[in-house]
């Protein structure tokens, strides 16, 4: 990771994983999104900037980071799209987002879907999880990956037809109308490539690697 980064660190499941707990810990800043900063500071980190609407930070954490506290009272947008467009008005465009999934899946789904959005003015945002790496495919091409990692790919539009090669189960204009259709599929080798309709978008999966 560059010495830049941005992590925002949402209120979901803390990091544990060692590639999402490596992210945190190189982080040039970290945005928390209101209650993440709580669970960041009993980590032994401090947050860069709080921001929300401050309904889910303790009151002790208020008072510790009250020196930087942002309150964002509206109720239009959750949490993370306030600390994303802050950082977007920043000029912080090297962003990672942990914490994103876990604890609600109301907010997990949420979140996923708002990654699409986020993805228009950052391509190569990612959400790292404890398990693995969620990332938007908007153009056909070639995907790093390991030999023997698994991978989920999700039509964003129904109707997309996807033809792959380099995974072990192979797609040819298979039409993703369902979430599930292209779910726990398996890399074979360093890369793989995938060819669907410009315009339409890809939501794709790559768990950890297993060391």
């Amino acid at each position: 990771m560059q010495n830049d980064l941005t992590v925002i660190l949402a209120d979901g499941d803390f990091p544990r994983a060692e590639e999402a707990i490596s992210v945190l810990r190189n982080a040039a800043r970290i945005v928390c999104c209101d209650g993440s900063a709580a669970s960041l500071a009993e980590f032994g980190l401090e947050p860069t900037v709080i921001i929300g609407d401050l309904d889910s930070l303790p009151a002790k954490f208020k008072e510790r980071f009250s020196d930087r506290l942002i309150h964002v009272r509206e109720q239009e947008t959750n949490d993370l799209t306030k600390a994303f467009t802050y950082c977007q008005k920043q000029g912080w465009t090297n962003l990672a987002i942990l914490g994103a999934t876990g604890k609600r899946e109301d907010h997990t789904l949420g979140n996923l879907s708002l990654l699409a959005d986020y993805s228009e003015s950052v391509p190569n945002l990612k959400f790292i999880t404890n398990y693995g790496v969620f990332f938007i495919a908007r153009n056909s091409g070639d995907f790093p990956s390991d030999p023997g990692q698994q991978i989920s790919i999700i039509a964003l539009q129904t109707g997309t037809p996807v033809t792959s090669s380099g995974l072990k189960y192979p797609m040819d204009k298979l039409v993703l109308n369902r979430w599930w259709q292209a779910t726990l599929n398996e890399a074979l080798s360093d890369q793989y490539h995938l060819d669907f309709p410009t315009g339409t978008q890809l939501l794709i999966f790559q768990e950890h690697i297993k060391k």
